[in-house]
């Protein structure tokens, strides 16, 4: 993937959507030799069809009149047939990159809402917009424009709200840690990383503060911080990768982060499975001891209840008698949790079974379901 600055693209445009930054633009040339100059510097460029030289992109930081008129002289020959070949490797790989994850086309299911949440949600939304309106450069202002609409379901244009928090606030930690997010709903789990890691870093040494949420439980009082979200989603990102031991350590930084029982047991639900799979099975274990599973909960009920499927060792006839009581986000929840214990048992067909439920549910942005995707 051609990668200049970091910036969000639109997968079907050479060009970001959205509320962009005032950001240098730079020269790119579509298939039939002509000057597109609607690109701000950042864009990835991931369809390779839509230019053919890519001198640009090899000589960022050189004027593209000059570097075009270089190629093209008998002095230029060889640099041209180097940027060819380099084109060719460019373009192969970054067809195979679009085509592995990230849904960043906008086409993905929208998440199903009542009429009165969905109304209360764009009353929010209004809000925040009318408020950006006023402060269009103000970090609160953006992150909360950018997670209103993220809760309707536009996840690419949330991601476009961040990336202008990340350009005019680079050294706050918020922006990236809530575009990281977003990367992972949308299936983009090595952006999600890269931005969560950067975030990791600007919290170091810094006070944690409570996020206020943007969704509140029913006692509406907030259960998480601004730096176990970071790690909890670092550690989402790289369990959805496969990196096992990654995840298990940014879980293990979540706990140590946590203050409340629900984000503990949050954290150690992911944490578990993650060591687990890893194939650290003793560590799991002897982690498992550390784990009060009579905790007064607010609202992570149901991944303490996947841990005391551990902790009892709890047989498995039919899964989905489990399942049959479970409703929305708690049937992807718990569901995903169900499957992965019963696929650690060696009893594939049963979790297969699980996972399969799970992914006709409309739960597209649930954790559990993306789980249940990578499972297959």
């Amino acid at each position: 993937m051609i990668k200049l600055t970091g910036i969000p693209y639109d997968i079907n445009s050479s060009c970001l959507k959205g509320p962009t930054p005032a950001l240098p633009r730079i020269r790119l040339m579509d298939s039939g030799g002509s000057a597109n100059s609607c690109c701000a510097a950042g864009t990835e460029i991931i369809n390779g069809k839509n230019y053919t030289d890519i001198a640009d992109a090899a000589f960022p930081n050189s004027n593209p009149d000059e570097v075009y008129k270089k190629v093209k002289t008998k002095k230029g020959l060889l640099l041209k047939k180097l940027i060819l070949i380099l084109f060719i490797y460019l373009a192969t790989n970054i067809s195979l990159s679009a085509q592995q994850l990230c849904v960043a086309t906008g086409n993905y299911p929208a998440p199903e809402l009542s009429q009165p949440v969905r109304a209360k949600m764009q009353a929010d939304l209004n809000l925040a917009a009318s408020q950006l309106k006023e402060n269009p450069a103000g970090l609160n202002e953006l992150i909360w424009a950018g997670r209103r609409t993220a809760y309707l379901g536009n996840y690419t244009e949330a991601i476009d709200y961040y990336t202008t928090a990340i350009a005019l606030h680079a050294e706050s930690p918020e922006p990236y840690r809530h575009r990281g997010h977003r990367w992972i709903t949308i299936r983009c789990f090595d952006k999600a990383i890269t931005d969560l890691s950067a975030a990791a870093k600007l919290i170091k040494g810094k006070q944690d503060v409570v996020e206020i949420d943007g969704m509140p439980n029913e006692k509406n009082i907030p259960t998480s911080t601004l730096h176990t979200n970071i790690w909890y989603h670092l550690g989402l990102a790289y369990y959805y990768k496969g990196e096992f031991i990654n995840s298990s350590e940014a879980f293990k930084s979540c706990l140590a982060a946590s203050t409340n029982s629900d984000m503990f047991i949050a954290a150690a639900n992911w944490y578990n499975i993650s060591l687990r799979k890893a194939g650290d099975t003793a560590a799991a274990n002897l982690f498992l001891r550390s784990v009060n599973p009579n905790l007064s909960l607010i609202e992570n009920f149901d991944y303490l209840r996947i841990l005391k499927l551990y902790i009892e060792n709890q047989e498995i006839g039919n899964p989905m008698a489990f399942l049959k009581n479970e409703a929305g986000l708690g049937a992807a929840s718990y569901g995903y949790g169900l499957g992965v214990y019963l696929q650690l048992k060696g009893e594939n067909e049963k979790a297969n079974l699980v996972f399969n439920h799970i992914l006709t549910l409309k739960q597209w942005g649930a954790f559990g379901y993306i789980g249940a995707e990578r499972e297959r």
